[in-house]
């Protein structure tokens, strides 16, 4: 469930309140006031049994005696009388309650979990919806909803505030009211036993008036549905998140160092930025992320110049940029050059640019016109301290006009002084140029731009073509680990590991097993040449920490002496190990690689999430790492790789020549791909992956497996690409086209589609005429969501992206999954081939297989060739009221 009935929530036209009260200061009398007192225009029915009227309104002892039904419920009983209040709630036909009462622990006999049941189970029937409980409750402040115990009342405006905790939603509320920040809502979900964080990203998305989200964050259910709805919401308005606390240790302990480095909290950082949102760390930065993407041009690099009439604060923002992970713009020589004419003297012309105490307005102007206009520079800070030689109103009003002429950049201000700076900062407000008080706050606000920018690229951002179509053998995989589960081992064998990277395609280092340390010897006599030498045991995962290990062994009578010793080292450090023998491997001599970890953990709530960083044995002190949630293309691979510090070293440095980068994103990409396909793996470390120019070798594995019965790729936050939908089609000329779910990397096989659509054809598909397939456009058409959405793609054989698209089906559900919107396009040449009544029946079938009820679309008039279509699948037909040329087209399933 998802959006259904949540407008009898926000937008009621009648509420009952259930605990009203007259004690003063008692948690039903404040939610009297609140309610009774908020400018609610619609009726309001209090029910109490002990009292004849509350707040001078008439009070009803029962829910069954309410003269008129309520939209919205607000509760605020004990534990034990709620299923029962709301199975009569639900009985007269209300559709969502609010339940502040705090929680149903010590709720007397009745155990926690039967109560919530009984909750849940009184209002599916009826499909009423419960935010809480343990809520402070719901206001919609520009309707006069006050259906809380807040001690503020909120003032209406375009942001929406979600929170888990009710403390946090009030000390927000308090912090915003006295700052003059309005809400259009402010929700507290309390215990979310029903309606939660997607459902409330898919309603506010869908709300005009909500111009930005900002959200509280504890911990999300349904990891799948946020991912969506967060994803769904980021890219129509600014979605910004605080997440606080963090999970308590998963019940395994995790053995491994990528369980060991991907901690909770990380992983929340990585479905953020994966799902496009801003994540800030205090309540002050909600609203200033908020006021500045809603004013400030989001900067398209992180290249920030600083322009101040004070070296020593300038070096302070420098320092804080830094900091935080920015970079000081390079500025060009024509723009040093420039400023040399502004400046005098004894000016400093770098970056920052000190234009000394004494600077009028003229040189502020002057200044920030040679930043605006350098090519290097994302963004400038334009920073003043406060003196007596020049004003300071005049130097802020010469800023406007310099920016009013070039808007290209991104721009900052800071007119440090809480009395000498007020004048120029409302200046800046009304010509919507974001300013702060400190600059500390204002390069954290410009971080904050670059992370949202650069988050929202990912939503949009066209991944490049895998290098190569690499075909995994997850069979051959699968009985390696089906083996193991079978002998009720959860780790498998060092050679066990490498065959399951083998099979996905990943280089394994050739590996030799010997039973005692006379093979061993032997097998080194094989190898000819040095080798290293480990222990062979399920039980030992580490092997290093017990002695394990041993490197650069060039002689077998040296390999057998090291194998006896490593017996007894090893017997000394875990006496009840399994020791099954030893591996041998021949020493890899690649003096230019790097020693990098690829590994995968499972989250308890976002399911499996990838692991990259800098390896080696101290890869858990380095903690040079980055996560990412699977599936993964080249560009997210990429960019995961680019949030670490090892991936400066792996672009090559003072004659170490660049790692080969689409090897290593190749290499991340292809676990991903194993931890989608094979459901039994919880955790994989390679560690170390050695990397050069030359490619990528996987010296040593770990792998980790659970029994699971889930069907592959239902753990996952994100749902991956449907390999099952993809079809070999064959037409009578005896070519062979591919239907499949359409693929990110397809975008310019779509703009060749485009640029072959007749501009009629255009016109009946877009409605318009339309010149070119702009890039967000595009992006909207080839990268969705799959839990949501499907595109069925009519393609020829080949790498996506580099393959033909002829023609396309796309439907659209909502978010509740019951209705979906059709669209289909087809290249006109390939008509009267039978392939538009192909893709509409297999885009129904889909959408049955789904649950979707109906199927919607909207057809020109004028469009025969697809109303003869519609008719074909038996659509219904209606005129469009509001425009006579469409026609209506739905189908029933």
């Amino acid at each position: 469930m998802s959006i259904r009935n949540l407008d009898y929530l926000f937008k009621p036209r009648s509420t009952a309140l259930v605990g009203a009260g007259k004690e003063k200061g008692s948690l039903g009398a404040v939610l009297a006031r609140n309610l009774l007192g908020g400018g609610f225009a619609g009726p309001i029915m209090p029910i109490d049994s002990r009292w004849q009227a509350i707040e001078g309104v008439l009070a009803y002892p029962s829910v069954e005696a309410l003269p008129a039904v309520p939209d919205l419920a607000v509760i605020a009983a004990s534990p034990p009388t709620i299923p029962d209040l709301i199975s009569a709630f639900a009985a007269r036909g209300t559709r969502a309650a609010v339940v502040v009462t705090p929680g149903f622990e010590g709720a007397g006999e009745a155990p926690v979990e039967d109560l919530r049941a009984a909750m849940l189970a009184a209002a599916g029937d009826h499909n009423l919806r419960i935010v809480g409980p343990n809520s402070i409750g719901v206001m919609v402040p520009p309707i006069g909803l006050n259906a809380g115990f807040a001690h503020v009342s909120p003032l209406p405006g375009h942001l929406a505030f979600v929170a888990q905790s009710g403390a946090v939603a009030s000390t927000v509320l308090d912090w915003a009211t006295a700052r003059g920040i309005g809400f259009s809502h402010i929700v507290s979900l309390g215990d979310m036993q029903d309606v939660d964080f997607g459902d409330m990203l898919d309603y506010l998305a869908g709300e005009p008036e909500v111009r930005s989200i900002l959200l509280y964050v504890e911990g999300v259910t349904h990891a799948r549905k946020f991912m969506s709805a967060a994803r769904a919401a980021a890219r129509l308005k600014p979605v910004v998140v605080i997440k606080a606390g963090r999970y308590p240790a998963a019940a395994e302990a995790v053995t491994s160092h990528t369980g060991a480095m991907a901690g909770a909290d990380a992983v929340y950082d990585a479905a953020f930025r994966r799902a496009g949102m801003l994540r800030v760390n205090e309540i002050g930065d909600l609203f200033a992320a908020v006021e500045t993407l809603g004013l400030g041009q989001t900067p398209k690099g992180d290249g920030l110049a600083i322009l101040t009439n004070g070296g020593g604060i300038g070096v302070m923002a420098a320092d804080a940029l830094l900091a935080h992970g920015g970079r000081l713009a390079e500025l060009t020589p024509d723009s040093l050059q420039a400023l040399d004419k502004v400046m005098p003297g004894s000016g400093a012309c770098g970056n920052p640019v000190d234009i000394l105490d004494d600077a009028p307005a003229e040189r502020y102007e002057a200044g920030l016109g040679v930043l605006m206009a350098d090519p290097n520079v994302d963004a400038v800070l334009v920073l003043r301290c406060p003196t007596a030689v020049a004003r300071g109103e005049e130097a802020a009003r010469a800023v406007t006009t310099a920016a009013g002429r070039n808007k290209k950049r991104a721009l900052l201000t800071c007119w440090l002084g809480e009395q000498a700076g007020d004048a120029s900062r409302r200046l800046f407000a009304s010509h919507r140029i974001p300013t702060y008080l400190t600059p500390e706050q204002a390069v954290r606000a410009f971080i904050d731009m670059v992370n949202y920018r650069r988050n929202q690229d990912m939503l949009m951002q066209t991944p490049p073509s895998v290098p190569e179509q690499f075909h995994p053998d997850t069979r051959a995989a699968r009985l390696v680990i089906d083996r193991a589960l079978e002998e009720g081992r959860g780790w498998l064998t060092e050679p066990e590991a490498q065959k399951v990277l083998e099979a996905y395609g990943i280089p394994v280092v050739a590996t030799r097993t010997a039973a005692d340390p006379a093979g061993a010897a032997r097998a080194a006599a094989a190898l000819a040449g040095p080798v290293t030498l480990k222990i062979l045991s399920p039980d030992i995962v580490h092997k290093s920490d017990v002695g394990g290990v041993v490197l650069d062994l060039r002689a077998p009578g040296t390999v057998r002496d090291a194998a006896e010793a490593m017996l007894e080292r090893v017997r000394g450090h875990q006496p009840g190990a399994r020791v099954d023998g030893f591996t041998v491997q021949p020493m890899v001599e690649r003096p230019d690689a790097f020693e990098l970890i690829v590994g995968a953990a499972e989250d308890p709530q976002f399911g499996p999430v990838i692991l990259f960083g800098q390896g080696g044995t101290a890869a858990e002190i380095i903690d040079d790492m980055a996560l990412a949630l699977p599936p993964l293309n080249m560009h997210l691979a990429q960019e995961m790789m680019g949030r670490t510090r090892v991936f400066g070293l792996l672009q090559g440095y003072r004659g170490r020549p660049p790692v080969a980068i689409g090897e290593v994103a190749l290499t991340l990409i292809k676990v991903a791909q194993l931890i989608i396909d094979i459901s039994e793996v919880v955790e994989l470390d390679i560690n170390p992956l050695l990397a050069d120019e030359f490619g990528v070798l996987a010296l040593d594995a770990r792998l980790r497996v659970r029994a699971d019965d889930r069907q592959p790729g239902r753990r996952l936050a994100i749902r991956p690409y449907p390999t099952e939908l993809e079809e070999d089609v064959p037409l009578p000329d005896g070519r062979h086209f591919l239907v499949r779910p359409v693929l990110p990397e397809d975008e310019p096989a779509f703009q060749r589609l485009f640029d072959k659509l007749s501009p009629e054809d255009i016109r009946m598909r877009f409605f318009a005429p339309k010149k070119h397939l702009t890039h967000p456009f595009a992006a909207r058409l080839t990268q969705i969501d799959y839990d949501r959405e499907m595109a069925l793609v009519l393609a020829e054989p080949g790498t996506p992206g580099r393959a033909e698209v002829f023609g396309a089906v796309h439907i659209a559900a909502d978010p509740d999954g019951e209705q979906a919107e059709f669209a289909i396009m087809l290249r006109g040449d390939m008509a009267g081939l039978g392939l538009g009544p192909l893709l509409m029946r297999r885009i129904i079938d889909y959408a049955r297989s789904k649950g979707v009820r109906e199927i919607i679309g909207d057809v020109l008039r004028e469009n025969r060739p697809m109303l003869r279509l519609c008719e074909l699948f038996r659509f219904q037909r209606r005129r469009k009221e509001d425009d006579p040329g469409v026609i209506a087209v739905h189908l029933r399933l």
